[in-house]
């Protein structure tokens, strides 16, 4: 009896068990996974999976169990085990593309994007490959939100909108130091080569309490490539059907055995003049460009990087050549510019650091007949103080920026004394911000900043930011509020200015744009069955302006007329972006938003120029494992944008049509180290009305009392995407790791 007892006991223990038990197979680009990590959620109980990647994991007695996968370099999974489901099939676990996720952007400081408190975006170098692009300005197109604007029909310069704000509220970070501003801006982002970018952190809103000036709008912070993080040698080069040619060259060497070094070239050309619009001028400007990018590391407490820039560019009448520069016989705007960089960051120790930048950038330029010579020189320092006291993290931050600037118009002139007078600013501050750690769920975060600039005086910029999760971490919310402010760069504010027969007027001193912001960031994970996630990152922004800068282009047809406004300015919007992951290597990257933006002045409601209704994007990304095959269609859709027009019987349209650029490319890997990678840009072959150009036969006004009915003057500034149709192009990549 006691025999069959224990039997008994025994049987019921081992069906026990048996029910317990939760069982699966791990993949990862197709392949199983040996050796990834099984954990049950909150215990000790765990397992590896076996050389064909399954495992089977004894559950504790608990309610609603959740297993956790993990594997190095890859995200890890989590499922919650219900009393039906013990086999989880086939677990596809997602490369970590981005590092961790740790991002600087928000706080100053290393920090998990998912325990940032601030909502920062980043996107990896593995993300912009989907669509190969000369340098980082082309290549944000297919971010949501971020919109590369061009400014000029005849030499293409632009600048990036974020959330439909002006191109000179977004701040261009390089290493989180501000390094493209003012001048640069025009010409310093296209010298920029994507192959040395690590990743792209992206702030929406004002970020002048850790950013200083020109953060008003948000910050693009561009992340270079650490040394250890590099191949021992890689090249990647692609040409165009239009006849572009594009090449990287990296190589990593070791100086010691304490210090690495980082080596890149980039050289970019196009000398292949097409006017498929037949307006006489150039659809695409012409460009040289060769850029020297070289970093080291000393022991991980020093990091010097240094690179240069030259660039040679014109666009203008087909037929121009060097010969006619700054002449009035054939239009052409000719552009050399020549940027050298110098950054870097000392480590004193873990809580103490100091970051320096030091940047000159000269631009010898023609525009018809009009010279415009310029340039500026910007010194930035910043010591960095961190600090754990309990819950409360401090930073707090001492920086000095001067910025010298010089070129050959009224702007740096002085009348009164008839000789020429450099403008040089002065921009001391302080930073201190508290990060408040409420319990593992909740964040808090404070800051202030305070500048004194030698021309305006005072500035205080707040901050105030606030996260809350569930447990899990499935569902963050976020609320950010704060203050930014920017100071305007006199001739720099607007590009079209110099290429056209209109004329910069500054009706008084401009005093500093302020904005306030607010922003509700919502998002959730959904882990689904077999592997599956779908990842919602939703945002609602709100930003009222004071003595916002507009230029006035509808006052005076031969002016652009600059004053501080008297009214008010509100930009708001909604966006939502939604990132999923499939078992069959099928991703998906989709995004829309939508913005609302207006001037109200004298009771007199309307609409910013060049400012979109919404913007969508789109990522799909289809791997083939077994071939070694990568598709991925990207492309993105812009809403009408107002226009400015010459007057009242200018017969081009007041508004630019809703247009799409969608572009496709086909990759094949061998061995992981060579890559061949073709495809279709503008697969629809969108380009602008082919009157862009206003009175293109007549660029210098020559003629303009006969054949001219609508009155128009030469004036290349109507212009919102590029002329470049659909074309071919090929590229090779090749790493020695």
């Amino acid at each position: 009896m006691l025999l069959r007892l224990l039997l008994l006991v025994s049987f019921l223990q081992i069906s026990h068990a048996q029910n317990n038990l939760v069982k699966g197979v791990v993949f990862s680009e197709g392949q199983a996974l040996v050796g990834a990590s099984v954990i049950v959620y909150g215990s000790k109980i765990g397992t590896i999976t076996d050389a064909a990647g399954a495992f089977v994991l004894q559950l504790p007695n608990i309610k609603n169990p959740r297993v956790i996968i993990s594997y190095l370099g890859h995200k890890s999974f989590i499922k919650k085990i219900n009393k039906k489901q013990k086999d989880l099939g086939n677990i596809f676990l997602e490369i970590d593309d981005q590092l961790e996720e740790v991002v600087v952007s928000g706080t100053l400081k290393p920090v998990s994007k998912l325990d940032s408190p601030v909502p920062v975006e980043l996107y990896t170098q593995t993300f912009f490959k989907a669509n190969p692009t000369p340098s980082i300005f082309e290549a944000l197109e297919i971010i949501n939100g971020i919109r590369p604007q061009l400014n000029c029909n005849v030499c293409n310069t632009g600048d990036i909108h974020i959330n439909g704000q002006e191109g000179s509220y977004t701040m261009i970070l390089i290493d989180g130091l501000p390094i493209v501003s003012g001048l640069s801006s025009v010409y310093g982002l296209s010298g920029i080569p994507q192959s040395l970018i690590e990743r792209v952190e992206i702030v929406k809103g004002p970020a002048s309490t850790l950013y200083g000036s020109e953060a008003i709008g948000g910050v693009i912070n561009l992340i270079t490539k650490m040394p250890e993080n590099a191949n021992k040698l890689s090249f990647d080069t692609f040409v165009s059907g239009w006849g572009e040619v594009n090449t990287d060259v990296g190589y990593k060497y070791k100086l010691s055995d304490q210090s690495r070094g980082l080596l890149g070239v980039n050289y970019f050309n196009y000398s292949n003049p097409i006017d498929n619009n037949d307006d006489g001028f150039t659809d695409l400007t012409i460009q040289d460009r060769v850029s020297i990018f070289n970093k080291f590391e000393v022991d991980k407490k020093l990091s010097i990087a240094t690179r240069f820039v030259y660039e040679d560019r014109w666009g203008g009448q087909v037929n121009w050549n060097s010969s006619f520069r700054g002449g009035d016989q054939t239009y052409g705007e000719s552009i050399y510019t020549s940027r050298i960089e110098f950054f870097g960051n000392y480590k004193f120790n873990e809580e103490l650091s100091f970051q320096f930048s030091l940047n000159d950038h000269n631009q010898n330029s023609v525009y018809g007949t009009t010279i415009f010579n310029a340039d500026q020189a910007i010194g930035f320092g910043q010591f960095i103080w961190n600090k754990s006291v309990k819950k409360n993290d401090f930073l707090i931050g001492l920086a000095y920026r001067y910025t010298y600037f010089d070129d050959n118009t009224t702007a740096t002139f002085d009348d009164d004394n008839s000789k020429n007078n450099a403008e040089k600013t002065h921009l001391p501050g302080v930073f201190i911000q508290n990060e408040i750690k409420i319990n593992e769920q909740k964040t808090l975060l404070l800051g202030m900043r305070y500048d004194y600039n030698s021309i305006h005086g005072n500035i205080l910029t707040p901050r105030l930011n606030y996260k809350t999760s569930n447990k899990e971490q499935t569902s963050t919310f976020r609320l950010s509020l704060g203050s930014g402010y920017r100071v305007t760069q006199v001739f720099t504010e607007d590009h079209a200015a110099l290429t056209g027969a209109r004329e910069v007027v500054f009706l008084n001193d401009l005093k500093p744009e302020k904005s306030w912001n607010i922003n509700v960031n919502f998002v959730r994970k959904i882990y689904l069955n077999q592997g599956h996630l779908i990842n919602f990152d939703s945002s609602i922004f709100r930003t009222v302006f004071s003595n916002k800068i507009i230029p006035n282009y509808d006052r005076n047809p031969n002016q652009i007329i600059y004053d501080n406004l008297s009214g008010t300015s509100l930009t708001q919007g909604a966006s939502i972006n939604i990132n999923a992951l499939f078992q069959n290597s099928l991703r998906l990257n989709l995004g829309i938003t939508y913005i609302d933006s207006h001037i109200k002045e004298k009771g007199i409601k309307s609409t910013p120029y060049l400012t979109e209704s919404f913007q969508g994007v789109w990522r799909i990304e289809k791997k083939i494992n077994r071939y070694g095959l990568s598709l991925d269609l990207t492309g993105s859709i812009t809403g009408p944008m107002k226009l400015p027009l010459l007057g009242e019987l200018d017969p081009r349209a007041p508004n630019s049509p809703t247009f799409s650029i969608i572009n496709f490319q086909l990759t094949k890997r061998w061995n992981n180290t060579t890559e061949f990678y073709c495809g279709v840009k503008n697969i629809l072959d969108f380009t602008p009305d082919k009157n862009s150009i206003a009175r293109s036969n007549d660029p210098f006004d020559r003629d303009l009392l006969n054949d001219n009915p609508y009155e128009l003057t030469f004036d290349p500034s109507y212009v919102y995407t590029s002329n470049q149709g659909i074309r071919l192009f090929f590229g090779l990549r090749w790493n020695l790791n």
